[in-house]
């Protein structure tokens, strides 16, 4: 990772970070770097240990982690927002180390704290002399799986420097989507902005007093920046470049976002932590078709189902079986049409619901819900039923009071309209709480 901290080195009066409101520069970058080598040197931690670091975006923060991965150890992220327990984290990794930074991320107190789990893939891995980087799943579909990382590899896709820009890394620093946004930021020189509270209206007002050029978001948050209406209470213009993935877009979203901000690119991204992020294009900014692939990944379709094979995978889970054939193929369990060069991405397989067998899904649904008035989000999900398998059922929040079963005739004319019947939902339910996780992911359960 030597390559990295000398481009930091090559420009020193570059500004770096704004973390909330303090400026750092690439000459700190790199003199911040050196001190935690130095602390970790005093300490005396191993190459090969492993050290979990809790703490969110700061520069610190990020400093600490190169430095572990200068020195060859296997560096575990967590945030306090993470998707796992820090007990289930630290038992499938285990833990050598333990470093705890302050709220402020300025100040980190280190530990040795020793979490013994013979795990043969970390022992196989550490042979090898390179750091590594675990990250877990959210354990949506079960047990939730810890994701080995060759750190080194991870950081090699952002090696080519691409146009320097000023960014807000919205995935926290415990997801791969947000590893991966820092290192492409800082790896071609850029600026991150660091927001505590991801709020609609702190991540605005972030923008228009920085001067972001890009967002990369999720699906959810523009569905919630549109219904609140923020983006016209603050100055968006310096916004080039609006990125969104982790969850399908709703066509409807994407055509409020693509007419509220006509000058702004938007594009739809593809990742997931086993293969890492692939470069994508859409077809159009309105559009949903996506192309993506890119150097060091090949892409394939078998019965429906995207599969990718990646220069830049995971090396393995450390509490589960991988999950790539002997090709070196992974199946992404994602659900896609093909286009030619083209992709649209219509759900994950665990998300689908069976209606007396026709697939439905559920983003199809959420998209025509969300585009009737006094609908501020929804969530559509699969409930068992005894003749059918499941029936659909749709969890709205509204703006305003509004008796159930108007917004239910609402929403059934509405899906009649433009959707196959078996679409429509049976149930519909109001509810005031709200339908995305901390990480702004629609949450689609009972």
């Amino acid at each position: 990772m030597e390559w990295l901290i000398e481009r930091f080195q090559s420009a020193p009066g570059k500004l770096a970070f704004i973390h909330e409101g303090r400026e750092v520069r690439y000459g700190a970058v790199v003199a911040t770097i050196t001190s935690f080598g130095e602390r970790i040197a005093q300490a005396a931690i191993q190459p090969g240990e492993t050290v979990v670091v809790v703490g969110d975006y700061s520069p610190e923060v990020f400093c600490l982690m190169l430095a572990l991965a200068r020195h060859g150890c296997i560096v575990i992220p967590l945030t306090t927002n993470s998707v796992i327990e820090e007990s289930v984290a630290l038992d499938v990794s285990g833990c050598d180390w333990y470093v705890r930074f302050s709220a402020d991320g300025m100040d980190a107190a280190f530990e040795r704290r020793v979490i013994v789990n013979y795990n043969a893939l970390l022992t196989e891995f550490r042979t090898r002399g390179v750091p590594g980087l675990v990250l877990f799943s959210s354990g949506s579909t079960g047990k939730p799986k810890g994701i080995l990382h060759d750190f080194n590899q991870v950081a090699e896709k952002f090696r080519k420097a691409r146009q320097a820009v000023v960014a807000i890394p919205f995935l926290m620093i415990d997801h791969f989507g947000g590893i991966n946004t820092i290192l492409a930021i800082t790896g071609s020189l850029g600026t991150v902005v660091t927001v505590a509270d991801r709020s609609v209206a702190n991540i605005c007002g972030a923008i228009e007093q920085y001067k972001v050029e890009l967002l990369p978001t999720t699906p959810s948050f523009l569905t919630l920046l549109m219904v609140t209406g923020l983006h016209k209470e603050f100055d968006l213009s310096s916004l080039q470049r609006i990125t969104y993935g982790t969850e399908v877009m709703p066509q409807s979203t994407l055509d409020r976002v693509r007419e509220a901000f006509p000058g702004v690119n938007l594009l739809q991204t593809y990742g997931l932590s086993e293969v890492g992020v692939l470069r994508s294009q859409s077809r159009e900014d309105s559009s949903l078709w996506v192309r993506i692939g890119g150097e060091g990944f090949q892409t394939k379709v078998v019965d429906g189902i995207l599969w990718i094979k990646s220069e830049y995978a995971m090396v393995g889970y450390l509490n589960a079986k991988s999950e790539f054939d002997a090709d070196g193929w992974f199946n992404t369990q994602d659900q896609v049409e093909v286009d030619g060069e083209y992709f649209r991405i219509l759900g994950r397989v665990t998300d689908l619901i069976n209606v007396g067998g026709q697939k439905v899904y559920p983003a199809e649904i959420e998209s025509v819900i969300l585009g009737l008035d006094n609908v501020q989000d929804v969530a559509v999900f699969g409930e068992k039923h005894n003749l059918l398998g499941q029936i659909v059922v749709a969890k709205i929040v509204l703006d305003e009071p509004e008796v159930v079963d108007s917004v239910k005739k609402r929403v059934r004319q509405a899906c009649l309209a433009q959707l196959a019947s078996f679409k429509v939902p049976t149930k519909v339910v109001l509810t005031e709480g709200v339908l995305h996780s901390v990480r702004q992911k629609k949450i689609r359960r009972e």
